[in-house]
């Protein structure tokens, strides 16, 4: 499972993009990003359905990312509104470091130049199972090889407390993120009902002052434990 772009890493870990048109998908998707109007994301520690009887109609739902907490995305002063009501009514929120609105109708101008550049890709079925953001639910071969999802994908909610709630389906995974800091590891603990989800950084945020290669080892060992742990569960 990935998070928004890092459903793109996923993806070329399972063999549907290769690594040249992964970093191509990337880059692409900036420079595109680049062309839109500024927008902003605001995370909200509330239900997605009850975030979304607030927002204005040019605001979209951008991700759930538990069941209590979800992310509103769309322009600025729209999100600066929300950021007010929300505060009237006693729930602190906080503004993503992003001008952009991404997984919002800001998007929708650069669709058609993206569905183009996902066309000209060579797209394989994955050789490995993926949490879809989109469905929240594992990726069908038949979506992972066509541009249009992950047209979609850009566009619409993420899903990520669904995906994880999916990969921890049977209680015998431990999930470990790749990329610094602990915001995935964080977000993945929080999904709330049924066996606790083993989730573990293996990086360090960039403000925390310690060594890397330590960082890396004791998740290293916290890995061993903890699959040792999710193994001896009862299915």
């Amino acid at each position: 499972i990935g998070h928004s772009m890092g459903e793109y890493t996923a993806a070329c870990l399972a063999g549907v993009f290769s690594v040249k048109d992964a970093l191509a998908l990337v880059t692409k998707r900036a420079q595109l990003f680049e062309t839109v109007e500024e927008g902003a994301m605001l995370s909200v520690p509330l239900p997605a359905a009850e975030l979304l009887g607030l927002l204005e109609s040019s605001v979209s739902i951008a991700a759930v990312n538990a069941p209590t907490l979800a992310v509103a995305s769309g322009p600025v002063e729209a999100i600066e509104r929300l950021r007010r009501c929300l505060t009237e009514r006693g729930v602190e929120s906080s503004r993503l470091r992003i001008n952009v609105a991404a997984h919002s109708a800001l998007l929708e101008p650069i669709l058609a130049e993206f569905r183009t550049f996902v066309g000209g890709l060579a797209l394989s079925t994955p050789k490995l199972p993926i949490a879809s953001n989109l469905s929240g639910t594992w990726l069908a071969d038949a979506e992972a090889t066509d541009p249009e999802y992950w047209v979609r994908h850009l566009r619409q909610t993420v899903r990520f407390a669904d995906g994880v709630k999916t990969l921890a389906g049977d209680g015998a995974r431990v999930l470990l993120e790749v990329g610094p800091g602990r915001t995935l590891s964080s977000l993945a603990r929080r999904q709330g009902g049924g066996t606790p989800v083993v989730a573990l950084p293996s990086m360090r945020h960039p403000d925390e002052p310690f060594d890397d290669g330590d960082v890396m080892l004791t998740a290293l060992g916290r890995l061993w434990a903890g699959a040792d742990r999710a193994l001896d569960a009862p299915n």
